[in-house]
């Protein structure tokens, strides 16, 4: 009888913490960094539909690098950056860009820091259950982009900067 309700037990938490995990609201936080390079502001953005996990996470980099709306000063990606695609495989999303986001920036290793903080910063939010976030560019894993200032070889995470 104990075994059967440890048994029970496990997969009502199983149950609870995966339910949970999964659970995505009408909204989502996503992030830009303000002119001064460090300062993250949030605004909400309305989900479509599809509210599964892969397709939020999607949306959510997508409305990152396209950023704020066009009167709010931020540091922003380069114009021409799309995100390709974002996988997101356990609590890891690995997200691939467009070779534009190597372009150069006037701002330098003060923009590249800016832009990949808001992306990891939208991306580990509670709700979409990501704790770190892998960069590819076109398809390819990069040590950094042309730069050099920041590594993308390894996982980034809110942590990183």
């Amino acid at each position: 009888m104990l075994t059967v309700l440890f048994v029970v037990a496990i997969g009502a938490a199983w149950w609870f913490t995966h339910r949970a995990s999964s659970t995505v609201g009408d909204t989502i936080t996503v992030y830009y960094t303000k002119a001064d390079g460090t300062t993250l502001a949030p605004w909400q953005v309305t989900l479509g539909p599809a509210r599964d996990r892969a397709s939020v996470a999607f949306y959510a980099a997508t409305q990152t690098v396209a950023g704020p709306p066009s009167n709010i000063e931020a540091v922003r990606f380069p114009p021409g950056t799309r995100v390709r695609a974002v996988d997101v495989t356990d609590a890891i999303a690995d997200v691939d860009l467009s070779r534009e986001v190597a372009g150069s920036s006037p701002e330098g290793s003060f923009a590249e820091a800016a832009e990949f903080k808001a992306l990891v910063w939208t991306l580990t939010q509670p709700a979409l259950g990501v704790t770190s976030v892998k960069v590819r560019v076109d398809g390819v894993r990069v040590a950094t982009l042309p730069g050099g200032h920041l590594e993308l070889d390894g996982p980034l995470t809110r942590s990183s900067f």
